[in-house]
């Protein structure tokens, strides 16, 4: 239920000038009972002057009157008799606290370096500035650009971290349908590699991983003391004797 716009002035006037229970009253301005209680005893809302709920259109006569010749009954909120429009939710930067704007500088530097994939918009909604802004801290136009230090945003408490995870999704699948778009139009098929070039080839036992070198060993040893290769070499040597010498 809808409370009244003042609940303890709503309060002090249904104690003072209607004969409604403590836990009709308390119910209907959102107090506890103890509350309401402390009202009629003069202990709480002193100074306080009470609002007629029925002039303000919050009640009727015959809503009271109802629920004074029953206990067990509610007020109910008298329905107004103008429709206001739906207000629309306000399209814009995000506020930032006064405290916290000199920081800005230093959250924008830190989107450009580690996500340059956001958009300009983007950077503006995460951390509540405009895009004038972003492309002087860009370019280094900035009135503060010496002491520009790249920090987090999620550190300064400009956005949460939730919110920065999802524009970073939201730039990186815009990406990449702009890169599939951009492929689709140059003619170029996007097509999974065969199976023999992406799967892992088959590792080679261990036991042969260890015999080839010993394998290789044997074989040098047995050719190196052929006795035919040894004795062919011995025909090509030159003896001097010494008769020349």
């Amino acid at each position: 239920m809808i409370q009244p716009l003042m609940p303890k002035a709503t309060a002090v006037w249904l104690v003072e000038n209607t004969a409604l229970t403590f836990d009709q009253v308390a119910d209907f301005c959102g107090l506890h009972v103890l509350e309401v209680k402390g009202i009629a005893d003069g202990d709480v809302a002193q100074g306080i002057k009470g609002m007629d709920p029925v002039v303000s259109g919050q009640l009727t006569r015959a809503e009271i009157e109802r629920c004074q010749n029953d206990p067990d009954e509610r007020l109910q909120t008298a329905e107004s008799k103008y429709k206001l429009p739906p207000m629309p939710a306000r399209k814009g930067p995000r506020y930032t606290p006064v405290s916290r704007r000199q920081d800005r500088p230093d959250a924008i530097a830190w989107l450009l370096r580690n996500h340059p994939e956001l958009t300009d918009a983007q950077v503006a909604r995460l951390v509540g500035t405009t895009k004038p802004t972003i492309q002087s801290v860009r370019d280094r136009s900035h009135w503060n650009a010496p002491n520009i230090k790249p920090v987090d945003p999620v550190t300064l408490s400009l956005c949460s971290q939730i919110e920065l995870d999802a524009a970073v999704n939201k730039a990186a699948r815009k990406a990449e349908r702009e890169r599939k778009k951009a492929n689709k139009a140059a003619g170029i098929s996007e097509t999974l590699l065969p199976a023999s070039e992406t799967a892992p080839q088959p590792a080679e036992p261990l036991h042969a991983t260890i015999a080839a070198p010993e394998k290789k060993a044997e074989d040098e040893e047995r050719k190196s003391y052929d006795a035919d290769s040894v004795f062919a070499s011995l025909k090509d040597v030159k003896i001097d004797s010494d008769d020349e010498a």
